[in-house]
């Protein structure tokens, strides 16, 4: 049973990113209705963050970017609406991931966790842009040869993000 976290409430968001080191961050629960739950939190890192695919710079992150970040507890992503400090859309960065688990009564306080499966997707603001990203680190992460089926689903979750930015966007899922 999913227990639904409380709207308004503090919550902890774990991105496991093994083998790499896990990120962790306060949001603040929007909403969970027990299988989609969204949280907002402002950009976790201290200093701009450039990200860059084939030496471009296509979006840059930084502190007080406020990302609405949508979370689903049978989904394999996660969509996340990036925002400047002023409220003006950067774009959408979808991770794609297992299931997100919620931890609502964990003894530290409640939590979020979302195992990070390497593959990305970006959505510019103005829909112009749809990248693929981090296919390299996918493929040299060998969740392919442990894992055939979870590194299927990860793939056709991908291919579900692009078609749906194809199609015009997220809006209707995130309604």
């Amino acid at each position: 049973m999913n227990i639904p976290l409380k709207p308004g409430s503090k919550v902890t968001v774990r991105l496991l990113k093994a083998p790499r080191p896990d990120v962790e961050y306060p949001a603040v629960v929007r909403s969970d209705d027990g299988e989609h739950l969204a949280v907002v939190a402002p950009w976790f890192g201290d200093e701009p963050r450039d990200m860059v695919l084939a030496g471009e710079v296509f979006a840059r992150f930084e502190p007080g970017d406020l990302w609405t970040e949508h979370y689903w507890r049978s989904r394999w992503y996660s969509i996340k609406e990036v925002r400047t400090a002023a409220g003006e859309l950067k774009g959408w960065y979808c991770d794609v991931a297992r299931p997100a688990t919620a931890f609502p009564d964990a003894p530290e306080g409640p939590r979020l966790e979302v195992a990070d499966l390497d593959l990305d997707l970006w959505l510019s603001a103005d829909h112009t842009r749809i990248l693929r990203l981090d296919e390299d680190e996918f493929e040299d992460s060998g969740l392919r040869e442990r894992e055939p089926e979870t590194a299927a689903r990860a793939e056709a979750a991908l291919d579900e993000l692009a078609a749906m930015a194809h199609r015009g966007g997220f809006a209707e899922l995130l309604a």
